[in-house]
């Protein structure tokens, strides 16, 4: 089956929302478990009379979106609260604020998962789907995730064609995870760094062609979190230059400059 047609297009969406009811319902790492749910039980003071989420977070986006943003694990009152990734903090207000600024988002905010906002080509997810302790995510957290994310990757492969990486955690947990999808990655691994660019070639399929694009383009950014934004280490104009990088190598439109 071709990767352009209809057809297609809807078996791919449903493999992917099958994904995400397979991710919510993860419970591989004790101690992420055990966290996620005793902070949606004590829950804070501002949130009091809601009900939290509890649960792995999934990815967020269309199905047949070229361009990936890869965080690092969900926020104890934002994705754990809300269900959605980036949604409900203050990082999520600088990821989406600039996504919208510069045309891929349907509104700047991202406060609840059916506030309706809609993302254009983009789908954001993260290499931990639990929210963790800290913020701090363990190295074999880390690695009993990836599977998920390897599943992602493989399935956005027929569209996907640039991937934002936010922070150094996320980038150490990509590369890995798209070598298991079938790219390869450069040896010895590029470093981190706000503005690299790295191209992974896509690796041939033992049963043919394959479809989708040959190659992928990775984007490092740092991380939208308060420590980066409040310091000033990450401007809202730094965030927007590589989204509109990415977005141009995926091949999106986007608006402003």
């Amino acid at each position: 089956m071709d990767s352009g047609t209809p057809e297609a297009g809807a078996a791919r969406s449903a493999d992917l929302t099958a994904l995400d009811t397979r991710i919510v319902g993860c419970r591989a790492c004790p101690r992420l478990v055990a966290w996620r749910e005793e902070v949606a039980t004590v829950r804070r003071a501002a949130f009091a009379d809601q009900t939290y989420w509890g649960r792995p977070v999934p990815g967020f986006g269309p199905p047949d979106a070229a361009l990936l943003v890869l965080g690092l694990a969900p926020a104890a009152h934002g994705g754990n609260r809300t269900g959605r990734m980036f949604t409900g903090d203050r990082s999520g207000d600088v990821l989406y604020a600039a996504l919208h600024d510069v045309g891929l988002a349907s509104r700047g905010t991202s406060v609840s998962a059916d506030d309706g906002l809609e993302l254009y080509g983009v789908r954001v997810t993260s290499p931990v789907h639990c929210a963790p302790p800290a913020n701090k995510p363990t190295p074999g957290e880390r690695d009993t995730c990836r599977p998920w994310l390897v599943r992602e990757l493989g399935l956005l492969r027929p569209t996907l064609r640039a991937v934002v990486v936010l922070g150094a955690f996320g980038w150490q947990a990509a590369l890995p995870a798209f070598a298991a999808a079938g790219w390869t990655v450069p040896r010895p691994r590029p470093a981190f760094a706000h503005g690299a660019r790295v191209t992974l070639v896509r690796q041939p399929e033992p049963d043919g062609p394959g479809t989708g694009p040959a190659s992928v383009e990775l984007f490092g950014c740092f991380h939208v979190s308060q420590r980066n934004t409040f310091t000033g280490r990450l401007t809202p104009a730094m965030l927007r230059q590589v989204l509109r990088e990415a977005a141009g190598a995926a091949g999106l439109t986007t608006r402003g400059s």
